[in-house]
């Protein structure tokens, strides 16, 4: 016999993703592709969307990075790597190539590895994303920031707006809750998440360039080498790779990567010690003493300062002679044997006194953030607050410069994203 009593229509639930970035939007897409039954809102509460997305790689947008397999891509993170490598195994960055490739971007790969969209622009990755989230249905909303997020009883979550959203009024109840807004190096920032139960792996800067106002080499700015190596000396932290000089001191990614897999170790140094850089990585004392007697034998006629060698710039190849007192007439047979010996120690130990660090204001990457072992490496869920998902840079997961913090921004979004659309939840 049919009720007398007219049943209401079951109300759409709602998913919120909180972060308009990469992780963000990766989340959000993927729960709404995976249940298109669900309402998913994305949060952003500034006036810009993918910001890093559009910066990242001078405009190009670094994708991701060519390796293989997971095991290959977890040794370019020097914290949470090893703990998302299952992860990366169900999604990574073939899946990230593929991914695109559906949606009509093609990806290029570079001589070093480093993937970018064909079309060498940013906003071909971003507008991929913003359309592919349009279609899936997802409402992004921007200016709409979350003053406070309480955990219910029944489950859930009520969002309260610092101010009132139009579309949404001044408070909003989610079933299930994706927070991907990115690093901070503040840790005051991470209050609102200590208050929901996590504690916090305290943030410190990753990726940044070397300060050094006393350096030797500061009338050289844009001189940069292909292959150096740099060591902190004292420490158990050197890295190889290209370097650039600056006007400030030393960049480039034997600097950046250093300084990633030294994070903690340099915030504890206060950002201060010498750093020894090898122009000649491929030599040793044993080797390059032998290398200099044999040149001086055979170019002794030569002057030194006009003739790089190992392929070095001539400025900087000059400048390593100036500082060995080598003057710039001066041919390699009327070298004085402590000359030579300092050569050899500047190009196989040129030190350089660090003062302090210089982070790209838009582009930094921060250590520290939610620990991975309080959240299900599977889902991404927290395991301290059901229907709380992390993914991006808010966890405590950050890779080296290449397109790795991409990538994982990609695999911790997808997966929590699909985790959270599971129907019946």
């Amino acid at each position: 016999m049919p009720s007398s009593f007219a049943s209401a229509p079951p109300q759409p639930e709602v998913v919120a993703v909180l972060g308009g970035g990469a992780a963000g939007f990766f989340g959000a897409i993927a729960c709404a592709e995976a249940n298109p039954q669900l309402t998913v809102l994305l949060l952003e509460k500034s006036p810009k969307l993918l910001s890093k997305v559009r910066i990242s790689g001078g405009g190009r947008c670094n994708v991701t990075h060519a390796c293989e397999s997971a095991a290959q891509l977890v040794q370019h993170y020097p914290r949470g790597g090893r703990q998302l490598k299952e992860a990366f195994r169900r999604f990574g960055v073939s899946d990230t190539i593929a991914w695109f490739a559906q949606r009509g971007v093609a990806l290029k790969t570079e001589a070093d590895g480093r993937l970018f969209p064909t079309t060498d622009s940013s906003e071909t990755i971003a507008r991929a994303l913003e359309d592919t989230a349009r279609r899936a249905g997802v409402r992004v909303l921007m200016r709409t920031a979350v003053e406070q997020i309480r955990p219910l009883p029944e489950g859930g979550f009520t969002l309260t707006f610092s101010e009132v959203s139009p579309p949404l009024g001044q408070e909003l109840h989610v079933s299930r809750l994706l927070v991907a807004t990115g690093g901070n190096p503040k840790s005051a920032a991470y209050d609102w998440l200590r208050e929901l139960g996590h504690t916090i792996a305290e943030p410190v800067p990753s990726l940044f360039t070397f300060n050094v106002p006393t350096s030797p080499l500061r009338e050289l700015p844009g001189v940069s080498v292909p292959h150096a190596r740099v060591v902190l000396a004292g420490e158990k932290l050197q890295y190889e790779g290209p370097l650039l000089v600056t006007h400030w001191g030393v960049s480039g990614p034997a600097v950046l990567k250093l300084s990633a897999w030294g994070a903690r170790r340099l915030h504890e140094l206060g950002y201060h010690g010498t750093a020894l850089v090898s122009w000649v990585p491929t030599h040793t004392d044993e080797t390059l003493r032998p290398w200099a007697q044999e040149f001086r034998l055979e170019n002794g006629k030569k002057q030194v300062a006009a003739h790089p060698q190992f392929g070095l710039p001539a400025r900087l190849w000059r400048t390593l002679a100036t500082e060995a007192g080598i003057g710039p007439e001066t041919r390699w047979n009327e070298v004085p044997a402590k000359a030579q010996n300092r050569l050899l120690e500047l190009l196989l130990r040129t030190p350089l006194q660090v003062q302090g660090k210089t982070t790209h204001k838009d582009e930094f990457v921060t250590c520290g953030g939610i620990p991975l072992n309080e959240v299900s490496l599977t889902t991404l869920e927290s395991r301290r607050v059901p229907g709380l998902y992390f993914a991006g840079e808010v966890l405590d997961i950050d890779g080296i410069t290449g397109g790795f913090n991409f990538q994982a921004a990609w695999t911790t979004g997808f997966l929590a994203g699909q985790a959270m659309a599971r129907p019946g939840y």
